[in-house]
């Protein structure tokens, strides 16, 4: 078949089946392109694949306030989401192209090519990229769905009017069919097999995890006191099961890092003895484990992305003095860490706040097992009292000294503050909102933090009443967020719950009303019942 305008002048109930088999063709050299670019992906990395490497590329491009939008409504599932509006997109092109093919055989065959370009463009522009292999799965996935697509528009019909050199009116259905069954059944072996080889090139991973035994820590966290905890049905547990911690990063794809190839670099500005460091390296030093909460800026107020956990870990500034590190404060040229992580994320903090006491650390475990997956396994960086877009570097790799006014990190050149102390902040975790308590006592209580000042009071409102006293739960820490609780004598009827916190310098917290841009929420959480 040559590539040519159809007919004009056919009849357009001739046109239609013409293009719907092109559009199925399509959506089969679409499938074809994916499975092979995943199959090449699992050779070469999974994060080279078309799908993640658009779809992190879309998250770099993306404005600040739709980043902060996805995550409020989407939480966790984001990045989930973004992937299916990917494959939802790709395949309408794909079909689009079929159609197009059907009348410009070559030209549809080469805009797949096209879209092969973009993708391996996407990888070869990430910051994680190793190379122009990361290209390859793009490229070789357009190259087979262009080719499937012009030889499956080969085997369609005829217009009803042929050009010269054209097929007759007959066409092999049959052949049309088996080609077209052959190329979805190899697509979806590809696919499988490239996922399996995908899940056995982070065996070896799984697999180190699977063998590191944490040694009991040199400085062991106090135990948490009894009544830490509130016994009120409905209020956060104090120490946030791993499989519940909130999750909030830009990686499509969860890195797995063999512990026993990962490395982490300290070097730049101040640095008098650069050094390398294994996973073994820190398993030999003294360990310290404490209890940390941990924030996310895209925490709105009253939201969910805020946990606590026991960390395990190495003192992060003794690490630093040993490499001939000095603060601002005592004549150091940096002032700020720039930590880097194995996908390529950049976190920037104050060198100051990881060097004045604070249990910063380079954290190996968490709640009394190794790191899991999502949180950064082998290692992760946190700091008491910062929000985690400038502290908490998971799957980091490489730790550089340098200053605010030379490097700007990845969430700063999107609009975000350079240096950022959790706010305080507390939220009604009972009762919900909307709730039909029962006239009577009825329990509110809930959580508040401000990390590495402290809680020192949590009052509650009813409606535009005085400001009552809420009960504190016991302080396990001040880089922990307490528990609080208030016996409220509700009457039937509408009412609004409003609960503000005071910490340990005696601010309290703010009632005006801000959004997560640029360094986090601020403003009092409130939740409406309606008392039977």
């Amino acid at each position: 078949m040559s590539d040519h305008d159809e007919n004009p002048r056919e009849p357009s109930a001739r046109s239609w089946p013409r293009l719907g088999l092109g559009a199925l063709s399509g959506l089969l050299a679409g499938g074809a392109a994916l499975a092979v670019a995943e199959l090449v992906a699992a050779a070469v990395r999974p994060q080279a694949g078309p799908v993640v490497a658009v779809g992190g590329a879309a998250v770099d491009r993306t404005p600040s306030a739709v980043k902060d939008w996805a995550i409020r409504t989407f939480g966790a599932d984001d990045k989930l989401v973004l992937q299916l509006g990917i494959l939802a997109v790709l395949t309408l092109f794909a079909a689009a192209l079929g159609a197009l093919a059907v009348r410009h055989r070559r030209t549809g065959a080469a805009a797949v090519l096209v879209f092969g370009v973009v993708g391996a463009a996407a990888a070869l522009g990430r910051p994680d990229s190793t190379g122009v292999t990361d290209a390859l799965p793009s490229v070789l996935g357009a190259v087979a769905g262009a080719a499937l697509l012009y030889v499956l528009v080969g085997l369609l019909p005829a217009p009803r009017r042929e050009l010269p050199g054209e097929r007759g009116e007959g066409w092999d259905r049959r052949r049309f069919v088996l080609a077209a069954t052959a190329a979805a059944a190899a697509s979806a072996g590809a696919g499988v097999l490239g996922r399996a080889l995908s899940a056995a090139g982070g065996r070896e991973a799984v697999a180190s995890r699977d063998q590191v035994v944490l040694p009991a820590p040199g400085s062991p966290a106090p135990a948490v006191p009894r009544r830490a905890q509130v016994r009120v049905r409905g209020v956060s547990p104090f120490v946030t099961p791993n499989s519940d911690f909130y999750r909030v990063d830009t990686a499509l794809v969860v890195p797995k890092v063999d512990a026993t190839a990962w490395r982490l670099r300290v070097h730049g500005a101040g640095v008098a003895r650069e050094r390398t460091l294994t996973f073994d390296d820190l398993l030999r030093r003294e360990l310290i484990e404490r209890d940390i909460t941990l924030t996310c800026v895209s925490n709105e107020v009253g939201g969910p992305y805020v946990g606590n956990a026991r960390w395990t870990g190495v003192r992060l500034a003794d690490l630093l003095r040993e490499c001939g590190v000095r603060p601002p404060s005592r004549g150091g040229p940096a002032d700020q860490l720039v930590a880097r992580s194995v996908d390529g994320m950049t976190l920037g903090t104050p060198v100051e706040d990881v060097m004045d006491g604070r249990d910063a650390m380079l954290a190996l475990g968490m709640n009394g097992e190794p790191l899991p997956f999502d949180h950064g396994f082998p290692v992760r960086m946190l700091v008491p009292g910062l929000y985690g877009y400038v502290s908490a570097c998971k799957w980091i790799e490489e730790i550089e000294l340098t200053t605010f006014d030379a490097y700007d990190a990845y969430w700063v050149r999107r609009d975000w503050a350079r240096e950022a102390p959790v706010k305080t902040q507390s939220r009604i975790d009972t009762p919900k909102p909307f709730a039909r308590p029962e006239a009577g006592t009825v329990m509110v209580a809930g959580v508040a933090w401000a990390q590495h000042r402290g809680i020192d009071k949590v009052e509650i409102r009813v409606d535009d009443g005085p400001w009552q006293e809420a009960v504190l739960a016991a302080e396990a820490s001040r880089d922990t967020w307490r528990q609080w609780s208030y016996a409220w004598q509700a009457t039937e009827g509408g009412h609004t719950l409003t609960v503000r916190a005071t910490d340990r310098t005696g601010e309290v917290q703010t009632e005006r009303r801000t959004r997560t841009v640029p360094d986090g929420a601020s403003g009092w959480h409130s939740v409406v019942v309606t008392v039977d």
